[in-house]
């Protein structure tokens, strides 16, 4: 899996479900047995343990929308990184709950990771992977299009987020320049580097007159200079460490 629907809202739903799921997969299966035979106990214990798994997926939701907006792409390696910290979250918080005055069980938390959660993750993981990868297919991602508008009203330049390259001072103008087929293409509109940078956050400024995608960054070519995608700009030492910390 390379995509990911950033969508908190989306990952909200897949969290309930899970929850929803799993609360009648513990009720009926009532997978330990210390001081767990009364039917409300069950209800009880099937609300509590279900809640931390929703809040805790719906922490994961919120963490990976801040990666994905951050580097503007997702891999395979965060994939499963993600749900690796989705088991440590809910094995320590199920573990708390469970050895609280709310049910006193008996278990160490080693007994409770290898004889409870790690078989619970075979089928809990992959109800995860198959959901996040269904949303992607239910719900598929919508290129975020930026529209970018200078003073006259026909003056306008319509891409995609990931199109834009970067943006350059040219006097009272800007030149946009963007990749479209492969191909470098550029655009004066009349506007302002400063107000694209307020309208747009995600810019990067690495110099007095160039704001850049940091999504096209390649690598530095010295200290003063930096690759993108089809070019190359300078970096000013009053912007490098922005660019950096990027």
């Amino acid at each position: 899996m390379n995509k990911l629907n950033p969508s908190i809202r989306y990952h909200l739903l897949v969290g309930l479900l899970f929850a929803l799921w799993g609360f009648l997969f513990m009720f009926f299966v009532r997978p330990f047995t210390d001081n767990t035979t009364g039917f409300f106990f069950w209800i009880r214990s099937s609300i509590g343990f279900n809640l931390i798994a929703f809040l805790g997926y719906a922490l994961i939701a919120v963490i990976q929308k801040v990666i994905y907006d951050k580097l503007q792409k997702w891999s395979f390696g965060l994939e499963i990184s993600t749900l690796l910290f989705f088991y440590i979250l809910h094995t320590a918080g199920t573990f708390a709950l469970y050895k609280s005055p709310f049910i006193t069980g008996g278990y160490t938390f080693l007994q409770w990771n290898t004889e409870i959660m790690m078989k619970a993750a075979i089928v809990n993981l992959t109800f995860l992977a198959i959901a996040r990868n269904y949303l992607i297919k239910l719900i598929p991602l919508k290129d975020d299009i930026l529209t970018i508008k200078g003073d006259n009203k026909l003056d306008i330049l319509k891409i995609k987020k990931s199109e834009l390259i970067c943006v350059s001072n040219a006097q009272n103008y800007v030149e946009i320049f963007y990749t479209q087929n492969n191909t470098l293409h550029s655009k004066l509109i009349r506007n302002s580097l400063k107000n694209l940078k307020e309208e747009f956050d995600f810019l990067i400024q690495v110099h007095r007159s160039h704001l850049i995608n940091p999504s096209h960054f390649k690598s530095w070519k010295n200290s003063n200079t930096i690759y993108l995608t089809e070019m190359d700009l300078p970096v000013s030492k009053t912007f490098n460490k922005e660019l950096l910390s990027a």
